[in-house]
Parts: structure tokens; C-alpha cells; sequence
């Protein structure tokens, strides 16, 4: 099994689009340019949404437009109908996603339609970009538990998995909304979601809210995972989970990972610099364990 681990970095989406203030194009651009030059290799730049809905999200193709392109850095966005898609194909992207759920409670809320629906609305996205050479990631949300539901089927989280995978996305993003997850249960889920994707084609995506992202990551590599879903400085959050903190943070998987022995292909302290920028620039305390360890001063 090979010692890379590709980090996605989510920051600039997932991360941004729960923030309460207003930020600009100028501040998401250069984000995402500090972020790619920290030498992470996917940097998710925005979401092609209705401003109405998410409207963090607003600019994403001035953010396209204006980002200096790093060689090595891949650059997806998310892309919820065909509306998103042609806008996102207009802005440049060359990977975009798909955001699903593996709970019917939680698509409802989300996206307003089942789970099967939205596989349905997802299939003329994925071919067309398949048509125009771009690959497709998708993101599987609520995998180990939901804000309505509580626990998640294993059966659901495999069956969505596949049903995506099948209909041609390249990568499936196996998403801990909530946070609830504990390393036993993570394990099992990537294990049982692997038999019937390639583990190859899985990612893991942990958010913090327990304080378990960190150890469920460690679970998912341990069963093979080599592509993990972060986010600079811990941003983000789920709008749909009170009290759902952000993701887990880039700089704290980076430590981890490289202590470990395992190549992320980053500048460490490049990422926290970064981290510590962010932060200020949206008024916040640092949410990275690892900085604040290194920096006590930017934990407030």
C-alpha cells in the first residue's frame, strides 16, 4: 500500500459557505492561492449553487476566474443541477461534484427530494461532464449518523455509495456530517462501503464536533483510505446539526499523517501561516490544535 495520502482541501467551500459574515471574492481568492501553494493538490474553489440558498457561495466564478492556476493543484467545484454545471463549465472548472446523502431525512432538508431523486438529478450532470472530459467526485453525507434521524443504515451509505460510483463518479467522499462517528464505527462503514466501491475510489470526510475526526481518520487509513477530506484551520460546519463544529483541520491531519511516515506532499508550515490568516480575516480563534500548540498566541 503506498505511503501518499492525497489531502482534499475544502476549506474554500465546505469551510466558507457556513460563515456568518459576508467575505469577498478578493479574500476566497487568494485562500484558495495560499491553500495551493501550501502544495495541496486538490483545493475545492467553490459551489455553482443559488446564492439564495447558499449565499457564502456567491462569486464562486469571479473566485474561478481570478485564481492563479498552480501546476499539480486540481481545482474542483461543486455543482448541484445542470444550471451549476454550465455555469461551472463556463468558469473553467475541470472536476466538479455532487452532493448526496445516505439518510432520506436529511436529503429532504437539504435538497428538498429523496435519495433516489436526487441520484436522478445527479445523472444528467455527471454524463455531460463525462461528455466534456471532466471528472465527477460526490460527496456522501450523513454516513455515520443524522441530525433527524439519528443512526444511519450501513446498507444505505453502501447502497448510495455504489449507486454514485456506477453512474460514473471517479471518487466517493464518505462525509460525517455531524460528527457523531466514534473510530470503530468509521472503520466498519469505510470497510463495508469498500466491499462494493474500490477502496481507491473512497475518501474520507470527518468533521470535529466530538472531538473524533481525528482518530476516525487514523481508522479509515488504517483499512486503506489514502484520500482525506480537510479543511484549513477546522472551518466549516452543518447548518442542519446544532452545535456541528467544522471539519477536521488541514494542519492537524498534516501532523498526524506525516508522523506517521506517510507523504501528504504539504508545507506544514506554510498550512498553519495560512491558517493563521483565515482566522483573522473572519475574526475567529484559530480551530487547529497543531497551530495553536505552535502559536498559543492565535488561539486568542
Amino acid at each position: 500500500m503506498t505511503d501518499k495520502i492525497t489531502i482534499v482541501e475544502v476549506g474554500p467551500r465546505d469551510g466558507l459557505q457556513n460563515e456568518k459574515q459576508p467575505i469577498d471574492v478578493a479574500t476566497k481568492i487568494e485562500l484558495v492561492d495560499r491553500l495551493a501553494a501550501c502544495g495541496l493538490g486538490f483545493v475545492e474553489a467553490g459551489s455553482f449553487v443559488s446564492p439564495k440558498w447558499v449565499p457564502q457561495m456567491a462569486g464562486s466564478a469571479e473566485v474561478m476566474a481570478g485564481i492563479k492556476r498552480r501546476p499539480g493543484t486540481e481545482y474542483p467545484v461543486l455543482t448541484p443541477n445542470m444550471k451549476g454545471y454550465e455555469a461551472a463549465k463556463e468558469a473553467g472548472a475541470e472536476i466538479v461534484a455532487v452532493f448526496g446523502a445516505a439518510s432520506e431525512s436529511f436529503s429532504q432538508k437539504n435538497i428538498n427530494c429523496s435519495i433516489a431523486e436526487s441520484i436522478e438529478r445527479f445523472l444528467p450532470v455527471i454524463n455531460a461532464a463525462k461528455a466534456d472530459g471532466k471528472p465527477v467526485r460526490a460527496y456522501v453525507s450523513c454516513v455515520l449518523g443524522c441530525p433527524y434521524e439519528g443512526e444511519v443504515a450501513l446498507s444505505e451509505v453502501v447502497r448510495v455509495s455504489a449507486a454514485l460510483y456506477d453512474a460514473g463518479c471517479y471518487e466517493i467522499s464518505l462525509g460525517d456530517t455531524i460528527g457523531v462517528g466514534t473510530p470503530g464505527k468509521a472503520r466498519a462503514m469505510f470497510k463495508a462501503v469498500a466491499e462494493a466501491v474500490p477502496a481507491s475510489a473512497l475518501a474520507c470526510h470527518f468533521h470535529d464536533t466530538y472531538g473524533q475526526a481525528l482518530a476516525n481518520v487514523f481508522a479509515c487509513i488504517e483499512e486503506g483510505a489514502r484520500v482525506v477530506d480537510a479543511s484549513i484551520s477546522g472551518l466549516g460546519g452543518c447548518p442542519y446539526a446544532k452545535g456541528a463544529t467544522g471539519n477536521v483541520a488541514t494542519e492537524d491531519v498534516v501532523f498526524m499523517l506525516e508522523g506517521m511516515g506517510l507523504n501528504t506532499g504539504t508545507d506544514l508550515e506554510a498550512l498553519m501561516d495560512t491558517s493563521r490568516w483565515i482566522s483573522a480575516k473572519l475574526g475567529r480563534e484559530v480551530g487547529s490544535k497543531v497551530t495553536r500548540a505552535r502559536d498559543p498566541a492565535s488561539s486568542g
